[in-house]
């Protein structure tokens, strides 16, 4: 029997860990309530159960791209398993709810080393003609883990307890180091460049205090103290950060690309995009478990729909790209994503049928598998091989950055329109009053955020098409 093409060994390996992480991020989606009930965790504390992994990953994936193209990215990703595998089995046995948002963050760094490097593994190991399909199968395998995930999300927490929805990290993680040790081969080093230290500082001070802003502004008031501080945070890191950019020789984010038109409008079309998307599965999770009074498994089959359209719809994505180009594939991408949206915000309410609000979730977990794969293989495909892991980090750092802002968003619309005093009733699987307007707030402006991101990738494709050969 023939070898197996090295390209497709590799994606094996990449795939593993991408299901492995996958899964993790969209069981604590769906087992939040438990999770927040077990500790009897504030609305703030639950927040940053979810935040505090999305700030740090989003922090550190420059940084562990960079580190992978100066010191090793077959070293770095398999360091990065290794540090999410231990930090799992440590999550189940936190203490207090402090104790597992410390952990969460420790996970969230050995997560970043295996984001930031994934694509850039298949971007190297690939030749350029099938790179397209390539990243549609990564990213659909990445869609798997979504399915999987609120699922095995649910079931664990009622089932066997919240420690387990940690814990069955733990033996996915061992065999992706094992099989990972015998796959890769080494990746030739870049250049020794000092890492932008304090970069990586300014960018959790800004970014950090966006977030503390926006996810206690719903429950506090822009008034409060600890929301004034996050402003200010934000309001003095970011002008530091973008001038610290600009001056120092090898700069934790390199501006200098954002000249290309088509390089920024495909950044800013994944960013915006992202924030249309990416809280749609936790807002959803938690209206069925809220406004229709189910458990968490059941909440977990509910939102399937998500996933496994994005599954079928990436390598499908990944193939018409070859033909008709990455840019306009990924330019269909949010029109679906939007018209999913808008069915959700027209029917969205406690008394529509299922099949209505599966379809929404079947339209928008489409249109995100199509614009990934699309926009993702645009990103890359010119980009220098000795530069793949810090132009990977940077594009993975926007579009986390709309991750991490789109769930504090969602979670701060849906809270605004319920009293202040029964707002951590949220997190429990309650429904105060005028819960249903807060979700139907969050659509709305999930929806503008897809039409914009629509528009960015009109301009992307328009742009790649006028500049000169």
């Amino acid at each position: 029997m023939a070898r197996v093409p090295y390209h497709w060994r590799v994606l094996s390996v990449v795939t593993l860990g991408s299901l492995m992480t996958g899964v993790n991020a969209s069981t604590l989606n769906v087992a939040l309530p438990v999770v927040v009930r077990h500790f009897e965790a504030g609305a703030l504390a639950a927040h940053w159960v979810l935040l505090s992994f999305m700030l740090t990953n989003t922090v550190l994936l420059v940084l562990c791209g960079r580190l992978a193209d100066v010191f090793g990215r077959r070293e770095t990703y398999m360091l990065g398993y290794g540090v999410f595998t231990v930090a799992s089995l440590l999550l189940g046995l936190a203490p207090g709810v402090g104790a597992l948002i410390a952990l969460r963050m420790v996970q969230a760094a050995g997560f970043a080393m295996i984001l930031a490097n994934a694509t850039a593994i298949i971007t190297h190991s690939f030749p350029p003609h099938l790179l397209s399909q390539g990243i549609g199968l990564y990213i659909s395998t990445i869609s798997v883990s979504q399915v999987l995930g609120p699922s095995v999300g649910g079931f664990l927490a009622d089932a066997a307890g919240w420690r387990w929805v940690f814990w069955f990290n733990v033996p996915f993680g061992i065999a992706a180091i094992c099989w990972g040790a015998v796959t890769l081969r080494k990746v030739p080093r870049g250049d020794r460049e000092p890492v932008d230290v304090r970069g990586a500082l300014l960018l959790l001070c800004w970014l950090g205090g966006l977030l503390l802003a926006l996810s206690e502004a719903g429950a506090l008031g822009w008034g409060s103290p600890l929301v004034l501080a996050g402003v200010l945070a934000f309001a003095l890191g970011l002008p530091l950060f973008w001038w610290a950019q600009r001056r120092t020789a090898h700069p934790l984010i390199d501006l200098g690309l954002f000249a290309d038109p088509g390089f920024s409008l495909a950044n800013a079309a994944a960013f915006l995009h992202t924030l249309a998307r990416f809280g749609i599965v936790l807002v959803a999770a938690l209206f069925f478990q809220g406004v229709r009074g189910v458990d968490a498994a059941t909440a977990g089959l509910a939102v399937l729909p998500v996933p496994i359209a994005m599954m079928v719809a990436s390598p499908l994505a990944g193939t018409l790209a070859r033909w008709v180009g990455p840019r306009t594939v990924a330019v269909a991408g949010p029109a679906m994503t939007a018209a999913g949206l808008a069915t959700l915000l027209l029917t969205l309410d406690a008394g529509t049928p299922y099949p209505v609000v599966a379809a929404g979730l079947a339209l928008m977990g489409a249109g995100s598998g199509v614009f990934l794969t699309g926009n993702t293989t645009a990103i890359m495909a010119r980009v220098p091989r000795d530069r793949l892991g810090v132009v990977n980090g940077m594009r993975l750092t926007l579009q986390n950055v709309g991750n991490t802002l789109g769930v504090a968003m969602a979670l701060s619309l849906i809270a605004s329109a319920v009293d202040r005093a029964d707002r951590p009733a949220l997190f429990t699987g309650a429904a105060p009053e005028g819960t249903v307007a807060g979700y139907q707030r969050a659509m709305a402006v999930m929806l503008v955020m897809a039409l914009l991101s629509m528009a960015a990738a009109v301009a992307g494709l328009v742009a790649t098409r006028r500049a000169p050969s």
